[in-house]
């Protein structure tokens, strides 16, 4: 790394993409791990703000360590940015319920777009102001286990060709080597 990380945007799996229902999936916990290593890593040398956008998994996995970091990092920040008014409204009740504990323990929360979900647009300009308000972007995905996360990925690597941005991944391989995370796929 040639500079210090700041800001940072997490993201990654959904949790339906990994098969993931529940949150005492032991895979939670492996991934949670990870992060929590990476995050650390990345906070001791000098990364102060974390951004999510609520989706379930990887990000608010990645929420929920920061919540915990705190104990022992107070100066890192969380900032929910969701890309319109209303984001997970729609949700089963126990999932709202993980992303409005979120929303209250955070530093900051708003939306890029203020209103209601109206067109795909609304993901392109949140991607886009995500990419313009942070210094990296840190991603659970493996290009040969397919999610949304792609999307992002792309758009981020057309942004590293006219911006110093760094993308860090964590790869299935990552997490299985980490622990017993395999077994459980």
């Amino acid at each position: 790394m040639n500079e210090t990380i700041q800001r940072l945007y997490v993201t990654g799996y959904q949790s339906y993409e990994l098969g993931i229902f529940n949150e005492k999936d032991p895979r939670v916990q492996v991934i949670k791990n990870v992060l929590k290593r990476e995050l650390t890593a990345l906070i001791e040398n000098g990364l102060e703000w974390v951004m999510i956008s609520g989706s379930l998994g990887t990000e608010i996995w990645a929420g929920q360590i920061i919540n915990e970091l705190k104990q022992d990092y107070p100066e890192i920040k969380l900032a929910i940015i969701f890309p319109f008014e209303g984001f997970g409204s729609n949700w089963k009740e126990h999932n709202q319920l993980l992303l409005s504990e979120l929303v209250q323990t955070a530093d900051y929360v708003d939306s890029v777009s203020h209103q209601p979900y109206q067109n795909p647009g609304q993901f392109k300009n949140h991607v886009s102001f995500l990419l313009q308000h942070t210094d990296a972007a840190l991603v659970v995905y493996d290009t040969e286990y397919l999610g949304k996360s792609k999307f992002f990925l792309a758009d981020a690597e057309k942004f590293q060709e006219k911006n110093s941005y760094e993308l860090l991944t964590i790869t299935m391989d990552d997490l299985e080597n980490s622990s017993d995370f395999g077994d459980s796929v």
